[in-house]
């Protein structure tokens, strides 16, 4: 009786440790599961076309042939990997034009990180050309520490880093060479 009694205990906890066994194997396959769904977008979006107003101003208007979105991520961004358009108007309703490659939006710091031949075209017909640059949406100001070059009516300059508000009235380029035109 003392052996069938161990024997049926025997059983049991074999049942028991196979079970968890084939559980727990599973249950790693959702785990890894979860994982791949978490590094995945939350959402894709097509050709896209958002704008920004505030007080029923248009202030930005963001372009692009596709949007991957990170919601679901601790630290939310949004990807472009086919590049974007962006417009920024100014209080007179100017528009400067930044075109990108490539570009991450983050949404709890409000910075765009444009990257990949970006181009920034200003209302009064500059452009500044570099391989990154950001774009403050807070304190609407685009900044790169990289190399830049600017092409204005009579001027042609490279330099490395540069910052800007978004109106291009007020800028600043380091390390700058080049040819500047200047009337007599």
């Amino acid at each position: 009786m003392k052996k069938q009694i161990s024997h049926i205990i025997f059983n049991i906890v074999m049942a028991i440790a196979v079970t968890m066994f084939f559980s727990c194997k599973n249950n790693f396959k959702d785990v890894q599961q979860v994982g791949v769904l978490q590094n995945e977008p939350i959402g894709i979006a097509d050709t896209i076309n958002l704008k920004y107003t505030d007080s029923f101003q248009l202030r930005a208007n963001l372009i692009s042939p596709r949007m991957l979105d990170f919601s679901n991520r601790s630290f939310a961004f949004s990807e472009f990997p086919k590049g974007i358009e962006l417009h920024v108007y100014d209080d007179n309703g100017n528009v400067s034009k930044i075109f990108a490659d490539y570009a991450i939006t983050y949404d709890e710091t409000d910075l765009i990180d444009l990257r990949g031949n970006v181009i920034l075209a200003t209302h009064n017909k500059d452009s500044l050309f570099a391989p990154q640059m950001y774009f403050d949406q807070k304190t609407e100001w685009v900044f790169t520490n990289e190399n830049v070059r600017l092409r204005s009516e009579g001027t042609d300059i490279t330099g490395r880093g540069f910052d800007s508000d978004k109106n291009f009235d007020v800028w600043e380029m380091l390390e700058t060479s080049g040819e500047v035109e200047i009337e007599n």
